[in-house]
């Protein structure tokens, strides 16, 4: 009798589970099946309000019409530039903060712990910030959107606890057998957590994908601004740069609700691909260094 209880509250739990794993995909996936159903239906159908799953009227002259810009690869190479060099920068800097920070004979790793656990809560502010980079010259410098991010507290410390799961027996080994500091990081420590590196690389190139408040603020040449500048130029401040110049009013007002969605998923296609390159290492990374035996 016990075990016909357990049985059915076990299937019960499932059953809840799995119809809330459901809900939540669902809910996931709907906002972005209905932009691209928006996006390769026609600007008539988009319009009055007959898409709601599937495209209507498929179509792809929105997407033929935003792919004509020459602004639109002009942002695009700039995104890619600062998304490419700063992930490299930030997970270089990442991984020679953190392994240090990680070693116990490390002198001043409480110090240093401390002093980057405090920039979590604590920082100068907008102005001060952008009086200090404006100062150092970064306005209207592609290394703005790269130098001063350079770090983040959070990944260091995500980094520094993949470190701190290496066995210090490892690592005395390979002194033993005469590496030195600088070869154990690099052709031992870098290598064992490869899983983690990977999701902060996710983390970096995502961050610097979607970065648009920092262009606003340092750059006035529009030769510089990134993709998500254009796309929210076309969405908040609804621009019609994109439209063709030939149609009426009724019909541009048409044409540029679908504009609005061929962007969207212009601007946000490429950095999907990359998760599915990192998927493998997704939950290994996150979790490498989180529970200590």
């Amino acid at each position: 009798m016990v075990k016909t209880r357990l049985w059915s509250f076990d299937w019960l739990f499932y059953i809840l589970v799995y119809a809330f794993a459901v809900a939540a995909f669902v809910v996931t996936l709907y906002p972005f099946l209905y932009v691209v159903s928006m996006s390769l239906s026609s600007a008539h159908a988009g319009y009055r309000g007959a898409v709601f799953l599937w495209p209507v009227e498929v179509t792809v002259s929105g997407y033929s019409q935003v792919l004509a810009q020459s602004g639109l690869w002009t942002a695009y190479g700039n995104t890619i530039y600062y998304t490419v060099v700063g992930t490299l920068f930030n997970i270089v800097a990442t991984s020679i903060a953190a392994y240090p920070l990680s070693r116990k004979e490390f002198f001043a790793r409480k110090f240093f712990n401390f002093f980057i656990a405090f920039t979590l809560f604590f920082n100068g502010g907008i102005i001060p910030s952008y009086l200090l980079l404006t100062n150092l010259g970064f306005y209207n410098s592609r290394w703005v959107m790269i130098i001063p991010g350079l770090l983040s507290a959070y990944n260091v410390m995500v980094c520094r606890s993949a470190y701190s799961a290496i066995p210090d027996e490892l690592v005395e080994s390979a002194k033993i057998d005469g590496a030195n500091d600088l070869r154990i990081f690099a052709s031992v420590a870098v290598r064992l957590i490869t899983p983690t590196l990977a999701v902060l690389t996710l983390y970096y190139a995502v961050a610097h994908w979607n970065e648009y408040f920092t262009a606003l603020l340092f750059f006035s040449k529009q030769a510089l601004m990134p993709m998500q500048v254009l796309l929210r130029r076309v969405l908040i401040q609804m621009s019609t740069e994109f439209n063709p110049t030939t149609l009426i009013p009724d019909e541009k007002a048409k044409v540029a609700l679908q504009i609005r969605y061929v962007t969207i998923v212009v601007a946000t296609l490429p950095i999907l691909a990359i998760y599915p390159l990192v998927q493998r290492y997704f939950v290994k990374g996150v979790m490498l260094g989180a529970v200590k035996g």
